[in-house]
């Protein structure tokens, strides 16, 4: 195929990816592993688990990072920066729009009812690539323990950058004594991030914001929930936006498909309007396609050396681990929404989010055919539908 055509194939994938991913970077995983590995073959699923593995230990959103590199598999360089800016565009333009509507009315649409019907969907889709991740993942017993040990810690609540280090570096060094491969120095290449040591915004200008999320976005690592606790620093502590209307903000980047950054563009609307949207989208994505654009070389390299080959097989299963910990977390706050105090046995459970997870899931494994985007547009469907009774 044409390098014209590859980048034509590259926007549309995941301009359509960024039009239907929801539920958050797992979920978007799932969708991109289904389009890139199974539908298209663009590459091998271990080499899709390396991606994830190498992805997590940068700043920045995994998802959206992870289309980059597919995009850089596929067609290159430009590949890199069309996926990216596919994938990210609907998000922020959606997001832009409610907070236009925000900012004049004071109030946002309601579209509850669909996102209702959207995460018990995703429920499927991120268990079925946990599986056929899952597979290739655990080469052996060792990474299995690996796998168990991670999911222990993911419940206690360690944090998850830490574990997936921990998890590497352990596992080098295992497999490096254990098969007594011999590997040199200048096959390992440590990633340094500044902290350029920016203060918060004193004066609202587009460039402030610029600035600002350009910080936020070079040293994020996390959810959503993160993101909050970086904001709420930079922005509520220092009296631009009040709690309120940040958790609004981080509520529409929740709600909108594509990366939940996209909240920086509802917030860059609110403090300096159209250009304030437009700098605090670029500044806080920045970041990841630059890091994306030096890492994605350094991954063959990687995968060569009997050393960081351990660390990334480690980290891979350390990543599925946390995948499945955010499953149960989300099958947890999806079924069952309330628990009482008293007795597990008291939990009250949601039938109308288990039924939209049940035929989910029949059309994601029993009809394997199906594209997972149609599964989560049904389940939007059906969750408008079902929010009357």
């Amino acid at each position: 195929m044409k390098t014209e055509n590859k980048l034509v194939e590259i926007a549309k994938v995941f301009f359509k990816l960024g039009l239907f991913a929801f539920g958050g970077p797992a979920a978007h995983i799932a969708m991109m592993e289904e389009e890139v590995v199974n539908k298209r073959k663009w590459m091998s699923r271990q080499h899709y688990l390396d991606l994830i593995g190498a992805t997590n230990l940068i700043p920045g959103p995994n998802s959206t990072e992870m289309t980059m590199h597919c995009g850089h598999e596929r067609g290159g360089f430009k590949g890199l920066f069309i996926a990216g800016i596919s994938f990210i565009f609907p998000a922020v333009l959606t997001t832009g729009l409610l907070a236009f509507i925000y900012t004049e009315y004071g109030d946002l649409p309601n579209i509850k009812p669909f996102f209702y019907g959207i995460k018990p969907a995703v429920l499927a889709v991120i268990a079925s690539a946990i599986l056929k991740l899952g597979k290739k993942a655990i080469k052996g017993w060792e990474l299995a323990m690996f796998g168990l040990i991670v999911l222990a810690l993911s419940f206690y609540g360690i944090n998850e950058i830490v574990v997936l280090l921990g998890t590497g570096i352990l596992g080098a060094f295992y497999f490096y004594t254990k098969h007594k491969a011999k590997t040199t120095t200048n096959s390992i290449v440590p990633f340094i991030l500044l902290n350029t040591g920016l203060t918060s915004v004193a004066k609202i200008t587009s460039l402030n914001v610029f600035l600002t999320f350009l910080k936020v976005g070079s040293i994020l690592y996390g959810s959503g929930y993160v993101l909050f606790a970086y904001l709420k620093v930079e922005l509520v502590e220092t009296g631009l936006l009040t709690n309120q209307e940040l958790l609004d903000a981080i509520a529409m980047g929740q709600f909108t498909p594509g990366p939940v950054l996209s909240t920086a563009t509802f917030i860059g609307y609110q403090l300096t309007g159209i250009w304030g949207a437009l700098a605090a989208s670029v500044g806080i994505f920045l970041p990841s396609f630059l890091f994306v654009l030096i890492l994605n070389p350094l991954i063959p390299k990687m995968q060569k050396s009997k050393f960081l080959r351990g660390f990334l097989d480690s980290v891979n299963v350390a990543a599925v681990g946390i995948m499945i910990a955010v499953l149960f977390t989300m099958v947890a706050d999806t079924i069952f929404p309330e628990v009482s105090l008293n007795t597990v046995l008291e939990r009250v459970f949601d039938w109308k989010a288990l039924v939209i997870a049940i035929i989910s899931a029949t059309l994601v494994f029993g009809f394997k055919k199906v594209n997972v985007m149609w599964t989560i547009f049904g389940g939007a469907v059906l969750g408008y539908i079902l929010s009357f009774i």
